[in-house]
C-alpha cells in the first residue's frame, strides 16, 4: 500500500487515530467500566470518570482528551519507529512480497504489528496507569503488564484484522487513488 515514507506516516497516522480512540474507550468501558461505576456509585462510566475527576494516569487524574493525546503521541512514535518497520521485516521473513498474494501478505503484516504493538503499548499503559499511590513495585508493574496484554491482545487482533485495517486501507486508497492509478498505468 504505502510506497514512500510520507505515505507510511499518513497510513500510520490514520491507523493510530482510530486505534487509540478504540483502545481508550475499550479500556475505560469494557475492561474497567463496572469497577469505575461501583467505586464512584454511578450508573454510567462517563459519570464515574467525571465524578473522580478524570482518568487516573501518571499518579494523577487527567481528562479523557489528555489521556487520548498522550497515548496517541506514544503510539504514533512506536508505530513509526518500531511497529511498521519490524512487522514488514517479519512478514518478509515468512513470505516474499512479490510472489505472495497481497491479502495474505497484508494479513501477515497486520498480525506481526499486533504481535509487536500490543505488548509494547500494554507495557507503556502498565507504566502510565500504575497505581502510584501505593508505591512502586516492579512485580506489580509486570503483573499489570501481563494482565493488560491478556485483555488487549484478543481485542487488538480481531479489531485490527477485521475492522480497523480494512477501514484504514480503504480510506488510504481513497486518499491516494490518483497515485495508485498512476502506478497501475506504469505497470501496464
Amino acid at each position: 500500500m504505502p510506497r514512500n515514507q510520507f505515505q507510511r506516516c499518513i497510513f500510520a497516522l490514520l491507523t493510530v487515530i482510530i486505534t487509540v480512540h478504540a483502545y481508550v474507550l475499550y479500556s475505560l468501558y469494557a475492561v474497567n467500566g463496572s469497577l469505575l461505576m461501583s467505586l464512584n456509585n454511578t450508573n454510567s462510566v462517563l459519570d464515574a470518570i467525571n465524578r473522580q475527576g478524570g482518568v487516573y494516569m501518571l499518579g494523577t487524574y487527567l481528562p479523557i482528551w489528555t489521556v487520548i493525546v498522550i497515548e496517541f503521541c506514544l503510539a504514533y512514535c512506536l508505530e513509526i519507529f518500531m511497529g511498521s518497520p519490524c512487522s514488514f521485516k517479519l512478514a518478509c521473513k515468512v513470505f516474499e512480497p512479490q510472489t505472495t498474494h497481497p491479502v495474505l501478505f497484508e494479513t501477515t503484516i497486520i498480525c506481526a504489528t499486533v504481535g509487536l504493538m500490543c505488548p509494547s503499548m500494554s507495557f507503556i499503559a502498565a507504566f502510565l496507569y500504575y497505581p502510584y499511590y501505593t508505591g512502586f513495585n516492579i512485580i506489580t508493574l509486570l503483573a499489570n503488564w501481563f494482565k493488560l496484554v491478556c485483555f488487549n491482545f484478543p481485542f487488538a487482533f480481531f479489531t485490527q484484522l477485521f475492522f480497523i485495517q480494512p477501514f484504514v486501507r480503504t480510506l488510504f486508497k481513497l486518499l491516494y487513488r490518483k497515485d495508485i492509478a498512476a502506478r497501475k498505468q506504469i505497470s501496464v
